[in-house]
């Protein structure tokens, strides 16, 4: 009797993990051009006794910070693709990294809010001209960032809300998308609100002496960020959580085993494993059941799907017995 080799049906878990993704480019390219905004920043600031320069170079440090996070998880993740610890390979470093990118971005709009309710209660004096000129400068270098980053983090979740068919788009639902580039993008954009806010607040107060409108833009600010913050936090912990995948890409799969013959899905577990790609659990009765290898290949035709259990069952007016795979 001829026995195949149990290597015959190995196979790794790397899951193109290994491979350097477009935001880790990215990423590096605006950490640098953050860092050197930050030293020449901080540097100026020094020298010059400017507490705008040294505040809005620290500003700067802590956005840096945030962007190292992005570009050790891109990183690691690469490092450690074919690490066996790794049940599912390390695509989900990505929404780690994420998830503690906006925790730090939830912190950061806190601060935001505090010091700006603390100006509202105590105002200081303002030297508009210098104030005008940090805030014109940060502007500019996050601009260049978030034209460098492309807007390429943007995360969508498709769930039911638009009716999107999974068999035409073929990466629905949050884990579609770089989460890691996305929480990048969100400290740029963060940064660039800032500073658009405070120009006009500042404009304003120079002109117009309304010097209250400063505060209550960082107020406005501090809202937004967080909102993108909890955002961010919310689709990175369903991939971090392993909950099911949009029901858009729950119902792709189900459509593409119960399409043939009478097959049913009596139990089905659809998770992200990484970005754009996802594990199932899924099984399958019918009165004429085929091999799991099968219905294997019916959904990783369609849905990408890049690890699948299929557990098989007859109906019981057509035999006994499994066949569990």
């Amino acid at each position: 009797m001829h026995t195949e080799s149990v290597e015959n049906w190995e196979h790794d878990h790397t899951f193109g993990q290994d491979r350097r993704k477009p935001g880790e480019r990215r990423t590096l390219v605006v950490i640098v051009i953050t860092a050197i905004t930050m030293a020449v920043e901080i540097s100026a600031g020094i020298a010059f006794g400017s507490m705008a320069l040294l505040a809005d170079g620290l500003h700067m440090a802590s956005h840096a910070s945030a962007l190292g996070i992005s570009a050790l998880a891109y990183y690691y993740t690469r490092r450690h693709a074919r690490d066996a610890r790794f049940n599912f390979g390390t695509g989900k470093i990505n929404s780690l990294a994420a998830f503690a990118s906006a925790v730090l971005l939830a912190v950061f709009s806190m601060l935001m809010a505090w010091e700006s309710v603390k100006r509202f209660m105590s105002p200081v004096s303002i030297e508009f001209n210098q104030a005008i000129l940090v805030a014109v400068v940060g502007l500019v270098v996050n601009g260049v960032c978030i034209v460098i980053l492309g807007g390429h983090g943007h995360a969508h979740e498709h769930e039911d809300d638009h009716g999107h068919d999974a068999h035409a788009h073929g990466h629905q639902g949050s884990a579609h998308r770089d989460l890691n580039l996305w929480s990048a993008y969100l400290h740029v954009l963060a940064d660039a609100l800032t500073s658009v806010l405070a120009i006009g607040a500042l404009l304003a107060g120079k002109y117009y002496g309304q010097g209250w409108l400063d505060p209550v833009m960082g107020v406005v600010g501090a809202v937004l960020v967080m909102r993108w913050s909890v955002q961010l936090l919310r689709i990175s912990a369903h991939v971090l959580l392993d909950m099911q995948a949009p029901e858009a890409v729950r119902k792709a799969v189900r459509g593409d085993i119960e399409r043939e013959g009478d097959n049913r899905i009596s139990d089905m577990h659809v998770w992200a494993v990484g970005p754009d790609i996802y594990a199932a659990e899924i099984g399958v009765v019918s009165s004429c059941p085929k091999t799991p290898a099968h219905y294997r290949e019916l959904v990783l035709k369609t849905i990408g799907i890049v690890h699948t259990t299929v557990e098989v069952h007859h109906c019981a007016a057509h035999g006994e017995g499994d066949d569990t795979a």
